[in-house]
Protein backbone atom coordinates (compact mmCIF):
# COMPACT_ATOMS: atom_id res chain seq x y z
CA UNK A 1 0.00 0.00 0.00
CA UNK A 2 1.21 3.61 -0.68
CA UNK A 3 2.43 5.67 1.73
CA UNK A 4 -0.05 8.68 0.56
CA UNK A 5 -3.47 6.23 0.42
CA UNK A 6 -5.09 4.68 2.65
CA UNK A 7 -8.06 2.36 3.66
CA UNK A 8 -9.87 4.59 6.82
CA UNK A 9 -12.69 3.30 9.16
CA UNK A 10 -14.52 5.04 12.48
CA UNK A 11 -12.03 3.80 14.68
CA UNK A 12 -9.32 5.33 12.90
CA UNK A 13 -10.42 8.20 10.75
CA UNK A 14 -9.32 11.22 13.89
CA UNK A 15 -6.23 10.25 13.14
CA UNK A 16 -5.79 9.46 9.79
CA UNK A 17 -7.84 12.01 8.00
CA UNK A 18 -8.63 14.79 10.63
CA UNK A 19 -5.14 14.98 12.44
CA UNK A 20 -3.30 14.14 9.18
CA UNK A 21 -5.45 17.25 7.68
CA UNK A 22 -3.59 19.63 9.76
CA UNK A 23 -0.67 19.19 8.06
CA UNK A 24 -1.72 18.50 4.32
CA UNK A 25 -5.33 18.27 2.29
CA UNK A 26 -6.92 14.80 2.64
CA UNK A 27 -8.97 13.58 0.05
CA UNK A 28 -11.85 10.77 1.16
CA UNK A 29 -13.43 8.64 -1.12
CA UNK A 30 -16.09 7.22 -0.33
CA UNK A 31 -16.93 3.98 -2.60
CA UNK A 32 -18.52 0.00 -2.33
CA UNK A 33 -17.47 -2.92 -3.79
CA UNK A 34 -20.47 -3.46 -5.37
CA UNK A 35 -19.78 -0.09 -7.17
CA UNK A 36 -19.29 -0.19 -10.86
CA UNK A 37 -17.70 3.37 -11.02
CA UNK A 38 -15.90 3.28 -7.91
CA UNK A 39 -13.80 0.84 -9.70
CA UNK A 40 -12.84 2.97 -11.75
CA UNK A 41 -12.22 6.28 -9.86
CA UNK A 42 -10.69 4.96 -6.74
CA UNK A 43 -7.51 3.03 -8.61
CA UNK A 44 -7.35 6.59 -10.46
CA UNK A 45 -7.19 8.74 -7.51
CA UNK A 46 -4.68 5.95 -5.83
CA UNK A 47 -2.62 6.38 -8.89
CA UNK A 48 -2.52 10.08 -8.62
CA UNK A 49 -1.71 10.23 -5.00
CA UNK A 50 1.65 9.00 -5.67
CA UNK A 51 2.45 11.08 -8.46
CA UNK A 52 1.53 14.21 -6.61
CA UNK A 53 4.12 12.42 -4.25
CA UNK A 54 2.16 13.42 -0.62
CA UNK A 55 0.28 17.26 -1.83
CA UNK A 56 -2.34 15.59 -0.85
CA UNK A 57 -3.05 12.21 0.91
CA UNK A 58 -6.27 9.82 -0.20
CA UNK A 59 -8.43 8.35 2.53
CA UNK A 60 -10.67 5.17 1.33
CA UNK A 61 -14.24 4.91 3.22
CA UNK A 62 -16.20 1.56 1.80
CA UNK A 63 -19.13 3.33 2.41
CA UNK A 64 -20.97 -0.21 3.53
CA UNK A 65 -19.35 -0.82 6.02
CA UNK A 66 -18.61 2.53 7.60
CA UNK A 67 -22.30 4.57 6.83
CA UNK A 68 -21.93 6.35 9.81
CA UNK A 69 -18.77 8.42 8.17
CA UNK A 70 -20.95 8.65 5.10
CA UNK A 71 -23.61 10.24 6.68
CA UNK A 72 -21.77 12.28 8.69
CA UNK A 73 -20.67 13.93 5.14
CA UNK A 74 -24.08 13.64 3.62
CA UNK A 75 -23.21 10.92 1.03
CA UNK A 76 -26.39 10.06 -0.98
CA UNK A 77 -24.82 8.88 -3.63
CA UNK A 78 -21.27 6.95 -4.58
CA UNK A 79 -18.62 7.58 -5.35
CA UNK A 80 -18.54 10.91 -3.68
CA UNK A 81 -15.08 12.90 -2.95
CA UNK A 82 -14.59 15.17 0.59
CA UNK A 83 -11.73 17.10 0.96
CA UNK A 84 -10.51 17.80 4.08
CA UNK A 85 -8.20 20.29 5.23
CA UNK A 86 -7.21 21.57 8.61
CA UNK A 87 -10.20 19.97 10.36
CA UNK A 88 -12.61 21.64 7.87
CA UNK A 89 -14.88 19.94 4.72
CA UNK A 90 -12.91 22.66 1.99
CA UNK A 91 -13.89 20.94 -1.69
CA UNK A 92 -16.37 18.36 -3.05
CA UNK A 93 -17.49 16.23 -5.70
CA UNK A 94 -19.42 13.07 -6.61
CA UNK A 95 -19.14 10.96 -9.66
CA UNK A 96 -16.40 9.27 -11.57
CA UNK A 97 -15.07 12.39 -13.19
CA UNK A 98 -12.62 11.67 -16.81
CA UNK A 99 -8.88 12.08 -15.09
CA UNK A 100 -8.48 15.66 -16.83
CA UNK A 101 -11.26 16.91 -14.76
CA UNK A 102 -9.89 14.88 -11.28
CA UNK A 103 -6.09 16.48 -12.27
CA UNK A 104 -7.47 20.24 -12.19
CA UNK A 105 -10.09 19.80 -9.24
CA UNK A 106 -6.47 17.97 -7.15
CA UNK A 107 -4.60 21.14 -8.78
CA UNK A 108 -7.10 22.85 -6.66
CA UNK A 109 -6.77 21.68 -3.71
CA UNK A 110 -3.36 20.06 -3.12
CA UNK A 111 -0.25 21.86 -1.64
CA UNK A 112 2.08 23.87 -4.02
CA UNK A 113 4.47 21.81 -5.89
CA UNK A 114 7.26 20.80 -3.75
CA UNK A 115 5.41 21.46 -0.35
CA UNK A 116 4.39 17.70 -0.13
CA UNK A 117 7.57 15.94 0.92
CA UNK A 118 7.89 17.84 4.61
CA UNK A 119 4.39 16.22 6.05
CA UNK A 120 4.40 12.86 3.90
CA UNK A 121 8.04 12.64 5.82
CA UNK A 122 6.58 13.49 8.98
CA UNK A 123 3.52 11.50 8.57
CA UNK A 124 5.73 8.45 7.82
CA UNK A 125 7.84 9.28 10.81
CA UNK A 126 4.79 9.23 13.16
CA UNK A 127 3.69 6.01 12.04
CA UNK A 128 7.32 4.38 12.45
CA UNK A 129 7.59 5.75 15.84
CA UNK A 130 3.87 4.14 16.87
CA UNK A 131 5.56 0.71 15.01
CA UNK A 132 8.19 1.78 17.56
CA UNK A 133 11.17 1.53 14.69
CA UNK A 134 12.49 4.29 15.94
CA UNK A 135 15.61 4.89 13.86
CA UNK A 136 13.94 4.55 10.63
CA UNK A 137 12.05 7.11 12.29
CA UNK A 138 14.72 9.52 12.78
CA UNK A 139 16.45 8.62 9.42
CA UNK A 140 12.48 10.35 7.89
CA UNK A 141 13.01 13.18 10.12
CA UNK A 142 16.67 13.65 9.62
CA UNK A 143 16.11 13.74 5.85
CA UNK A 144 13.04 15.97 6.01
CA UNK A 145 15.12 18.81 8.07
CA UNK A 146 17.97 18.44 5.39
CA UNK A 147 15.40 19.12 2.66
CA UNK A 148 14.33 22.04 4.93
CA UNK A 149 16.86 23.36 7.45
CA UNK A 150 14.10 25.64 8.64
CA UNK A 151 11.47 23.26 9.82
CA UNK A 152 11.35 23.79 13.40
CA UNK A 153 8.43 20.94 13.70
CA UNK A 154 10.43 18.46 11.78
CA UNK A 155 13.52 19.38 14.43
CA UNK A 156 12.07 19.14 17.59
CA UNK A 157 10.56 15.82 15.89
CA UNK A 158 13.22 14.62 15.52
CA UNK A 159 14.86 15.71 19.37
CA UNK A 160 11.52 14.10 20.69
CA UNK A 161 13.03 10.43 18.74
CA UNK A 162 16.57 11.17 20.23
CA UNK A 163 15.03 10.98 23.08
CA UNK A 164 13.20 8.11 23.10
CA UNK A 165 16.61 6.81 21.35
CA UNK A 166 18.03 7.73 24.65
CA UNK A 167 20.60 10.14 22.66
CA UNK A 168 19.85 12.73 25.02
CA UNK A 169 23.30 14.47 24.69
CA UNK A 170 22.53 14.94 20.83
CA UNK A 171 18.91 16.34 21.63
CA UNK A 172 20.51 18.60 24.49
CA UNK A 173 22.79 20.49 21.32
CA UNK A 174 19.62 20.44 19.37
CA UNK A 175 17.33 22.14 22.46
CA UNK A 176 20.52 24.71 22.63
CA UNK A 177 18.57 26.66 19.73
CA UNK A 178 15.55 28.45 20.10
CA UNK A 179 12.35 27.79 18.72
CA UNK A 180 9.64 30.72 18.31
CA UNK A 181 7.22 28.68 15.90
CA UNK A 182 6.68 26.51 18.96
CA UNK A 183 7.85 27.65 22.27
CA UNK A 184 5.96 25.34 24.51
CA UNK A 185 6.87 22.07 23.03
CA UNK A 186 10.56 22.65 22.87
CA UNK A 187 9.98 24.47 27.15
CA UNK A 188 8.09 21.22 26.95
CA UNK A 189 10.65 18.90 25.51
CA UNK A 190 13.42 20.41 27.52
CA UNK A 191 11.74 19.47 30.87
CA UNK A 192 11.63 16.05 29.45
CA UNK A 193 15.49 16.23 28.87
CA UNK A 194 16.05 17.29 32.83
CA UNK A 195 14.02 14.30 34.14
CA UNK A 196 16.23 11.98 32.06
CA UNK A 197 19.97 13.33 33.21
CA UNK A 198 21.06 11.73 35.92
CA UNK A 199 18.39 8.96 35.73
CA UNK A 200 18.99 5.73 37.89
CA UNK A 201 18.67 2.16 36.27
CA UNK A 202 15.27 0.70 37.22
CA UNK A 203 16.47 -2.99 38.01
CA UNK A 204 17.98 -2.28 41.80
CA UNK A 205 14.71 -0.17 42.27
CA UNK A 206 12.49 -2.04 40.97
CA UNK A 207 13.78 -5.15 43.49
CA UNK A 208 14.02 -2.69 46.47
CA UNK A 209 10.40 -1.70 45.94
CA UNK A 210 9.28 -5.31 45.86
CA UNK A 211 10.70 -6.00 48.73
CA UNK A 212 9.82 -2.85 50.54
CA UNK A 213 6.25 -1.34 48.59
CA UNK A 214 5.26 1.31 51.12
CA UNK A 215 8.82 3.10 50.23
CA UNK A 216 7.13 5.87 48.64
CA UNK A 217 10.52 7.94 47.78
CA UNK A 218 12.02 4.54 45.96
CA UNK A 219 9.11 4.73 44.24
CA UNK A 220 9.22 7.79 43.04
CA UNK A 221 12.59 7.34 42.01
CA UNK A 222 11.67 4.75 39.89
CA UNK A 223 8.72 6.86 38.07
CA UNK A 224 11.77 9.50 36.96
CA UNK A 225 14.20 6.89 36.31
CA UNK A 226 10.79 5.36 33.99
CA UNK A 227 10.69 8.74 32.39
CA UNK A 228 14.05 9.03 31.53
CA UNK A 229 13.59 5.84 29.36
CA UNK A 230 10.20 7.17 27.72
CA UNK A 231 8.95 4.68 29.50
CA UNK A 232 6.10 7.22 30.30
CA UNK A 233 3.19 4.68 31.09
CA UNK A 234 5.10 3.00 33.69
CA UNK A 235 6.17 6.55 35.00
CA UNK A 236 2.59 7.74 35.56
CA UNK A 237 1.35 4.50 37.21
CA UNK A 238 4.28 4.73 39.74
CA UNK A 239 3.56 8.23 40.44
CA UNK A 240 -0.14 7.65 40.61
CA UNK A 241 0.44 5.02 42.90
CA UNK A 242 2.74 7.17 45.67
CA UNK A 243 -0.67 9.53 45.34
CA UNK A 244 -3.09 6.42 46.16
CA UNK A 245 -1.15 5.10 48.74
CA UNK A 246 -0.27 8.45 50.52
CA UNK A 247 -1.31 11.49 48.73
CA UNK A 248 0.43 13.56 51.80
CA UNK A 249 3.87 11.98 51.50
CA UNK A 250 6.83 14.68 51.43
CA UNK A 251 4.11 17.46 50.79
CA UNK A 252 2.43 15.68 47.83
CA UNK A 253 5.13 14.69 46.10
CA UNK A 254 3.16 12.00 43.91
CA UNK A 255 0.74 14.54 42.78
CA UNK A 256 3.83 17.20 41.72
CA UNK A 257 5.71 14.45 39.91
CA UNK A 258 2.69 13.52 37.74
CA UNK A 259 1.87 17.39 37.35
CA UNK A 260 5.55 17.44 35.98
CA UNK A 261 5.13 14.57 33.96
CA UNK A 262 1.87 15.75 32.30
CA UNK A 263 3.67 19.37 31.94
CA UNK A 264 6.82 17.70 29.89
CA UNK A 265 4.61 15.06 27.78
CA UNK A 266 3.58 17.33 25.42
CA UNK A 267 2.31 16.55 21.34
CA UNK A 268 -0.17 14.56 20.03
CA UNK A 269 1.19 11.26 20.49
CA UNK A 270 1.23 11.70 24.49
CA UNK A 271 -2.39 13.42 24.41
CA UNK A 272 -4.45 10.05 25.01
CA UNK A 273 -1.96 9.08 27.50
CA UNK A 274 -1.85 12.77 29.18
CA UNK A 275 -5.65 12.58 29.31
CA UNK A 276 -6.17 9.19 31.27
CA UNK A 277 -3.58 9.76 33.92
CA UNK A 278 -5.37 13.39 34.77
CA UNK A 279 -9.05 11.48 35.09
CA UNK A 280 -7.36 8.64 37.17
CA UNK A 281 -5.17 11.77 39.20
CA UNK A 282 -9.02 13.56 39.60
CA UNK A 283 -10.34 10.05 40.30
CA UNK A 284 -7.96 9.61 43.32
CA UNK A 285 -7.79 12.58 44.73
CA UNK A 286 -11.79 12.76 45.14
Amino acid sequence: MSQFSFDVSLENFEAQVLQASLQVPVVVDFWAPWCAPCQTLKPMLEKLADEYKGRFLLAKVNSDENPELAGHFGVRSIPSVKVVFQGQLVDEFNGALPEGQVREFLERIALPAGAGEQPALREQAAALVAEGKLEEALACLVEASQADPQDQAVQLDAIDVLMQLGRNDEAGQLLAGEYPNDPERATALRARLALAQGAADTAPLEAKLAAHPDDHATRLELARAYAAQSRFREALEAALEVVRRDRFFDEGAGRKTLLQFFDALTGEQYDDLVREFRRKLSATLN
